[in-house]
């Protein structure tokens, strides 16, 4: 496995893949918690740390990248893998509702199942969770933390509801 931090807009990232795609794509709030393992080595110049940094670094310019683009293997549970696999079909500054995503999946009453799935998502950004939102557009959770998940939509332009509970 290679890693390599990556200064964002929202803060670190630390990009993880292999020779094949990527696996992981870090919060800051998960930099800040969370050492690489003793065996990853840190390359930024491995080519799929490369195509990464250079995708994000458009995207974060604010040019419209097609994430699909990224080969990425997350590990997780089939149901996991089926919900972040829909993530990649939702379109630069578009949005779907957690029920929408359940629809997809053929589990039209597993709205909460695919909230907890999104919100285990280990590829952020890349498989854009950050585009997942309440069924009024409102804002929900985000495991990197509301204030990303904000500046990611305003990125993008995607307008939001505050959630007022």
């Amino acid at each position: 496995m290679y890693h390599q931090l990556y200064l964002s807009p929202v803060g670190q990232l630390r990009i993880v893949a292999d020779d094949i795609a990527l696996r992981q794509l870090w919060l800051p709030n998960e930099v800040e918690r969370r050492q690489p393992e003793s065996t990853w080595i840190e390359n930024s110049h491995h080519p799929m740390i490369s195509l990464v940094v250079k995708t994000l670094s458009d995207y974060f310019a604010g040019k419209k990248v097609d994430f699909s683009l990224i080969p990425c293997q997350p590990e997780g549970s089939a149901f996991q893998k089926s919900v972040w696999h829909q993530l990649k079909f939702i379109d630069y500054a578009k949005v779907v509702s957690y029920g929408d995503i359940a629809a997809a999946i053929n589990k039209p009453k597993g709205a909460q199942a695919v909230g907890g799935a999104v919100g285990a998502n280990p590829i952020a950004i890349i498989l854009p969770c950050h585009r997942v939102m309440g069924k009024d557009n409102s804002l929900t959770g985000y495991s990197g933390g509301l204030h990303v998940k904000k500046a990611l939509l305003e990125l993008e332009g995607i307008p939001y509801k505050e959630n007022k509970r």
